[in-house]
């Protein structure tokens, strides 16, 4: 499979968005374009991280409860302080928080998203669904060195 460039919007809020198809190896696709978007909006440390994790959670719901041929994945800052993870796929059915057991291999997804996210949201479309979730960036204290384009001050 040939791997594209991911599109940025054209207009309106800035965000990256690529549809892959609904295979396990898209998880680690989408992980890397998350991970490459936050550093490109100069966004680090813990904050990327949780993303990472998110994107990951909500990408593998997609892949193995959909049962879609594709999915959707999209990264937009709407706000300096606020980045949205959102996954579309075709499947009405809405994600299910369940209560995993301690023996249980899988099951915590959506328990971990909702501790990492200030918000998770479903949105129900006409064609199916789009999972978001929130995360606050952390506004950083404006250096008072301004480098220019030749390095120099």
């Amino acid at each position: 499979m040939t791997m594209t460039t991911p599109r940025a919007h054209a207009t309106g809020v800035p965000g990256y968005s690529e549809t892959w198809p609904s295979e396990p190896e898209t998880a680690g696709r989408a992980r890397k374009l998350v991970k490459t978007v936050l550093h490109t909006w100069n966004i680090d440390g813990e904050v990327v991280d949780d993303a990472v994790l998110i994107t990951s959670e909500l990408v593998t719901n997609s892949i193995v409860h959909s049962k879609c041929r594709l999915l959707r994945l999209s990264v937009t800052r709407p706000r300096r302080d606020l980045v949205q993870i959102s996954v579309t796929d075709k499947s009405r059915t809405e994600p299910e928080h369940r209560d995993a057991g301690p023996e249980e291999e899988s099951g915590r997804g959506l328990m971990l998203v909702r501790a990492l996210a200030g918000n998770l949201g479903v949105e129900l479309r006409s064609f199916g669904k789009t999972v978001t979730a929130e995360l606050e960036v952390p506004c950083r204290r404006a250096s008072s060195t301004v480098v220019g384009p030749t390095g120099g001050k």
